[in-house]
């Protein structure tokens, strides 16, 4: 007979807390997208805090855009926040053997993956600003809902310098995605011509 396993009991604790802000949950969302099924809610406590812990720093938890948010809370004030989440349905409890990691809930995955698309379009935007290429070589490790997102931005908000960034990151991508970004690409060329063509034509008293 094999052994039955000892899970590692979680014992949730809000305290007072009744809610939330949505900035508050986006920002806690974010930081446990850096531990989704591989760490739980102490190791997102303290990605909140900043703390200097020897793992946070060997994984370079430090870079995520959540960490220190909460740098003035105690680390239990932290986790009442965390447990408010996983009561409220952010986020869930999943145990691989006999360690409970954290999970997005449906509802918390809807939030998240807008968070993190929009922090990727941002940094595209500076690449663009800046004449760089960092962030393309990133989008093969990103979850593929968040990549079309991230595509979906672009179409509405591009302009034709970002079309070389494109093209290359088009060069190194799946047939899927090579296919939405050629797509992207050519809503950005038609949108360039027909500014072009409001521009130069001729005012209706010429």
């Amino acid at each position: 007979m094999s052994k039955k396993i000892r899970r590692v009991p979680v014992v949730l604790d809000a305290g007072e807390i009744r809610d939330l802000p949505m900035e508050d949950i986006r920002v806690i969302l974010r930081g446990a997208d850096e531990l989704i099924s591989t760490g739980g809610r102490s190791m997102l406590a303290k990605i909140l805090k900043g703390s200097k812990d020897k793992k946070i720093l060997e994984y370079k938890l430090n870079e995520c855009p959540a960490y220190g948010y909460y740098h003035d809370m105690k680390l239990d004030d932290i986790s009442k926040c965390i447990d408010w989440m996983i009561k409220k349905d952010y986020l869930r409890i999943k145990y691989d053997y006999r360690l409970p990691l954290l999970v997005f809930s449906e509802k918390g995955w809807e939030i998240e993956k807008e968070t993190f698309a929009e922090e990727l379009y941002q940094r595209f935007c500076l690449d663009i600003k800046e004449k760089n290429a960092c962030v393309i070589f990133e989008m093969k490790d990103v979850n593929r809902q968040v990549v079309m997102l991230v595509l979906d931005k672009i179409e509405k908000d591009g302009t034709d310098e970002f079309l070389t960034c494109l093209e290359a990151w088009k060069l190194m991508e799946v047939k899927k995605v090579a296919a939405r970004i050629a797509e992207v690409e050519n809503t950005i060329k038609n949108r360039a011509k027909l500014s072009c063509l409001l521009y130069t034509s001729p005012s209706p008293r010429d």
